[in-house]
C-alpha cells in the first residue's frame, strides 16, 4: 500500500460528500476507513503484527477529523466577527474626543452621583429620557431626604423630539393630610409621566431606588450638610448614629420601611394605585381613616412664547413659569436684562428648598424635573411605617417660586443650538435668575451650548442653575457651579 493512499482517503472524507463516500465504497476503500475491531485472531498471530497498522489508521484519521474540525470552526469565526465588526456601532480607535459633558447619545444631571449613574443605567438599558429623569428622582427621593423625596410636590417639562410636543407635569394643588402636613405626591406623579411617556418597564425604574433603601446609601456632603445645619429631631434613627448623632459624609443610611414601599408601587398598575399604600400606611401612623382625596397630578401642553430665536417653553400656574415668560418677554422687548436681576440676599433666609434634575438625548428630547419639600427635610415628620419624610407645603394661592423650568426650543434653521433646557433651584427669585441666564445665552456666542450655560461664576450667589442642550447631534449637560452636580452620560 503506498503511503499516501490512506490520508487522501481520509480528507475526502472530511467534505462530506455522500456521492464520494458512495463512489469509495464501490471500489472498496470503506473496508480500509471502517475498521472491523470484532475480526476473530488467527492461531499464528498474525493480528499482533496487522493491529497496528490498522490502529495507526485510525489515529490518524482521528487527528486529520480534529484537524477539518478546527479550520471549520475558524472560518466561521472569521466570518462572524467580520459581520460583527461591520455592524458595531462603537467608532473606531481614531482619537475622536469631546469635552467633559458632551456625549454622542443620552446625558443625565443630578445633585447625586449615585442617581446620575442610576439615569445613566436606565438609558443604556434602551430608556428614554422620561426612563432616566423618573429613576432618578426616585433615588434622589432615598438618596437626598432633605431636598426631595416621595412626600415631595413635583413640576416637570418634557420635551419630545419625535412629536415636537411639549407637555408639563404637576403635581395638582397642594393638599394636607393634616395642618402642617402635606400629602404626598411623587408617587402617582411620576408614574403618570412614565405611563404616558416611559419605554421601560415601571417595575425597572425601581430596582435600584429600592435596593440603595434596603442595603443602604452613602451620606453625600450636601445630605451631610443639610444635617449638621438642621439637627436630628425627629429624624433618628433614620439619619442619626446610636448616640443620636447627625451622620457624616460617607456614613451609610438604610431605609428598609422605605423600601417596602417602593416595591408595593413597582406592582401598581395604574398611577392612581401607585401611592396608595403609602397613604394608607400614613393614615395609620396619624390617626386617620383616610385622605379625603388623592393627588390630582396633570399632564397638560406647555406654556409657550415664541421669540425671535425659537419658541420658550415652561410650566403653567401655579409653578413660576408665567411669571418668568413675563420677565422674559419684557427683557426681549427692552432688549437687554434687568441692571439688577438678583434680589438682595437677605431673601435667602426664606428660600424654599428643593431639587433638580435634566435629562436630554441627542435627538433633542429634554426632561427637566424640580421638587420641594417645601422646608428642609420638609415638616420634619418621619413616617415610622414607611421611612417617608412629609413635606410642609400648605395650600396657598401664591406660585410655587421653586418651580419654572425652561426649554428654548430654536428655529429650523439654526444650526448651533436645536433644544436648550436650564431648570434652577435654591434661590428666592429663580425666574429672574432664568431670565438673565437665557439672555446671556442669546446675546453671547452660541458656542455656550458646548461650554456652559453663563460665565457668571454662580447664580446671585445662592443655589445652583443646570444646562442640557441637543447641538450638533450631541447631548450636552452643565451646571453653574460647576461642581455641584454630577453629570452621566453615554
Amino acid at each position: 500500500m503506498e503511503p499516501t493512499a490512506g490520508p487522501v482517503r481520509y480528507q475526502k472524507l472530511l467534505l462530506w460528500d455522500p456521492g464520494l463516500e458512495s463512489e469509495e465504497e464501490e471500489e472498496g476503500t470503506a473496508e480500509t476507513l471502517i475498521l472491523d475491531t470484532w475480526r476473530p485472531q488467527d492461531s499464528s498471530g498474525n493480528e499482533v503484527g496487522g493491529l497496528p497498522g490498522a490502529w495507526a489508521r485510525l489515529v490518524a484519521a482521528l487527528l486529520l477529523l480534529a484537524v477539518g474540525f478546527s479550520l471549520a470552526v475558524r472560518q466561521l469565526h472569521t466570518q462572524g466577527g467580520s459581520t460583527e465588526t461591520l455592524g458595531s456601532v462603537a467608532p473606531p480607535p481614531s482619537g475622536h474626543a469631546h469635552h467633559p459633558g458632551v456625549y454622542h447619545h443620552g446625558a443625565i444631571i443630578s445633585p447625586a452621583a449615585t442617581c446620575s449613574h442610576l439615569g445613566r443605567e436606565l438609558l443604556v438599558a434602551g430608556g428614554n429620557v422620561v426612563d432616566a429623569g423618573v429613576g432618578a428622582a426616585l433615588c434622589l427621593a432615598v438618596v437626598h431626604p432633605h431636598a426631595t423625596g416621595l412626600g415631595a410636590m413635583f413640576w416637570g417639562l418634557f420635551y419630545n423630539s419625535s412629536s415636537g410636543n411639549s407637555t408639563a407635569l404637576t403635581s395638582g394643588p397642594a393638599q394636607t393630610l393634616v395642618p402642617g402636613l402635606g400629602l404626598p405626591s411623587a408617587l402617582p406623579t411620576l408614574r403618570l409621566l412614565h405611563t404616558r411617556f416611559g419605554r421601560l418597564p415601571w417595575p425597572r425604574l425601581l430596582v435600584g431606588p429600592t435596593t440603595l433603601a434596603q442595603e443602604g446609601f452613602l451620606v453625600d456632603a450636601p445630605l451631610a450638610r443639610a444635617l449638621a445645619a438642621q439637627g436630628t429631631k425627629g429624624l433618628c434613627p433614620l439619619l442619626c448614629h446610636t448616640d443620636g448623632r447627625p451622620l457624616g459624609p460617607g456614613a451609610r443610611a438604610i431605609n428598609p420601611k422605605l423600601a417596602a414601599v417602593l416595591r408595593r408601587a413597582a406592582l401598581a398598575p395604574t398611577p392612581d394605585l401607585a401611592g396608595e399604600a403609602l397613604l394608607g400606611l400614613l393614615a395609620r401612623d396619624l390617626g386617620l381613616e383616610g385622605p379625603s382625596a388623592g393627588p390630582m397630578p396633570t399632564l397638560e401642553p406647555a406654556l409657550q412664547l415664541p421669540v425671535p430665536q425659537g419658541i420658550l417653553l415652561t410650566t403653567p400656574s401655579p409653578s413660576a413659569g408665567p411669571e418668568l415668560l413675563t420677565l422674559l418677554q419684557a427683557a426681549l422687548h427692552s432688549r437687554g436684562p434687568s441692571s439688577d436681576p438678583c434680589p438682595p440676599l437677605l431673601q435667602a433666609t426664606v428660600t424654599p428648598v428643593s431639587s433638580v434634575l435634566a435629562t436630554v438625548d441627542s435627538s433633542g428630547s429634554v426632561l427637566l424635573l424640580t421638587s420641594s419639600l417645601n422646608s428642609s427635610f420638609g415638616s420634619g415628620h418621619l413616617s415610622p411605617s414607611t421611612g417617608v419624610l412629609l413635606s410642609n407645603l400648605v395650600v396657598k394661592s401664591a406660585p410655587n417660586v421653586w418651580a419654572c423650568p425652561l426649554i428654548l426650543h430654536s428655529s429650523l434653521d439654526d444650526t448651533e443650538a436645536d433644544v436648550l433646557g436650564l431648570v434652577a433651584s435654591g434661590t428666592p427669585a429663580v425666574a429672574k435668575v432664568m431670565t438673565r441666564t437665557l439672555l446671556s445665552h442669546l446675546a453671547g456666542s452660541q458656542t455656550q451650548a458646548q461650554q456652559g450655560p453663563t460665565e457668571s461664576p454662580s447664580i446671585c450667589g445662592q443655589g445652583t442653575l443646570l444646562q442640557v442642550a441637543a447641538h450638533a447631534e450631541h447631548a450636552h449637560v452643565s451646571s453653574v457651579p460647576h461642581d455641584c452636580c454630577p453629570f452621566q452620560g453615554f
